[in-house]
């Protein structure tokens, strides 16, 4: 297939458009990318990429490019946040790699998005295209960006994200949905953080009302991490992010283990991040036009699995358009959406249901979650129907269920 049997247009240029870019390219299909920024830059700081994304970028010849910007995460801790005692574990034998067929990477965003936008060549990627209209023809689909250019394209794929001008068009609303969680975020380096233990590894620090997740990034034992409270509700602001003053962090885990307070006070803190969600769509397409990652089911970070399922979603789509030929697009979306839809619920229903778990007040719940994580191999099986899902290999009847862990 080549680039003038079919002309896609993606409409973001973020871990979930590029990917796609690249996972086409091995296809021999050719597409174009439209950013809205002026510059490739990725909201967060950091993102963790599980055995079930980083074995594509294997696949595609990339891990050397990885290796020389990520941490390899080993394994995986659950601990009581005020104690500090481990509740449960995955690492040791065996390892991670060995049991899920991929690493567990630790990245700066940044730093993800320079490599997969030097793999994918700036020359097929426009910036400052901010899309603002799109219009359905019988053969092609007509975009109009806010910098006054114009493009016809054969397929249009929503690649932006959470809060995707794409999916608003599609739908005529903004269907956002607050989770009643929010957090604070920060990248804190390693010389700031003596008290913690298995720096190496990520980390759940639960407890009543809220947790933190941390994991290494890049090369030099930095740290970001994720501290989610259950306050406020309603979110009080019409923007995703507000204001925060320094010591808010602490209002719900002053009293927490002293390596949680060194972390989350060992950097300014002035935002707080609102987590939102998005409720799943019967359909992902109207027309010639198809959503992938968050534009399609934006989930809390609770499991980190957004870039990861979006991931999977870019290599499926690919996978499906060349099956399917340059005549059949209709057909291709078809199966996309059949192959992916199933899988994304699951994982949009358990990580938003996986703060409910966490922030257990003490009691014989908590204790019932506690003995569970701490089961012999009980870690492996709540995280292997995540991790271990390769989404060119199955098809929805072979695929495993999901469980809040």
């Amino acid at each position: 297939m080549t680039r003038t049997d079919l002309s896609i247009a993606i409409v973001g240029a973020g871990i979930g458009g590029l990917t796609l870019a690249l996972a086409l390219r091995e296809h021999g299909i050719d597409a174009q990318l439209y950013e809205q920024t002026d510059e490739l830059r990725e909201v967060g700081a950091a993102v963790a990429l599980s055995a079930n994304a980083t074995r594509f970028y294997e696949r595609m010849g990339l891990r050397s490019a990885f290796d020389d910007v990520c941490a390899e995460v080993p394994g995986l801790i659950y601990r009581d946040g005020r104690s500090g005692s481990v509740i449960g574990h995955h690492r040791g034998v065996p390892s991670y790699r060995e049991q899920f067929g991929g690493s567990y990477w630790g990245v700066h965003r940044a730093d993800l998005q320079a490599v997969l936008s030097k793999a994918v060549g700036l020359e097929h990627i426009k910036l400052s295209h901010r899309l603002v209209d799109l219009v359905q023809h019988a053969d092609r689909v007509s975009l109009a960006f806010d910098n006054g250019g114009r493009i016809d394209a054969d397929l249009v794929i929503g690649a932006d994200g959470a809060r995707s001008i794409t999916r608003r068009w599609m739908l005529g609303y903004d269907d956002v949905l607050y989770s009643g969680c929010s957090g604070f975020r920060g990248i804190v380096p390693a010389e700031r953080m003596d008290l913690l233990p298995d720096p190496e590894t990520i980390q759940f620090w639960v407890g009543p009302g809220g947790h933190l997740l941390h994991y290494p990034i890049g090369d030099n034992g930095d740290q970001n991490f994720l501290l989610v409270e259950r306050h406020p509700s309603p979110w009080p602001s019409r923007d995703w992010v507000m204001p925060s003053t320094e010591g808010e962090q602490l209002r719900l885990f002053k009293d927490w283990h002293p390596a949680v307070v060194q972390m989350i006070t060992a950097v300014p803190i002035s935002q707080r991040w609102g987590l939102f969600h998005r409720p799943p769509l019967g359909r992902w397409s109207k027309g010639r036009v198809t959503l992938i990652g968050d534009a399609a089911h934006a989930l809390v970070p609770h499991h980190g699995q957004g870039a990861n399922q979006s991931i999977e979603d870019a290599v499926v789509l690919a996978a499906q358009l060349a099956k399917a030929g340059p005549g059949n697009w209709r057909e291709a979306q078809e199966a996309y959406e059949r192959l992916r839809r199933g899988r994304t619920r699951k994982v949009q229903y358990a990580s938003i249901s996986t703060a409910d778990v966490l922030h257990l007040p003490d009691g014989p719940a908590a204790q019932e979650r506690n003995a569970r994580l701490g089961a012999r191999d009980s870690m492996l099986h709540h995280l292997d129907w995540i991790h271990d899902f390769d989404a060119l290999a199955q098809e929805p009847s072979e695929r495993q269920g999901g469980t809040w862990l």
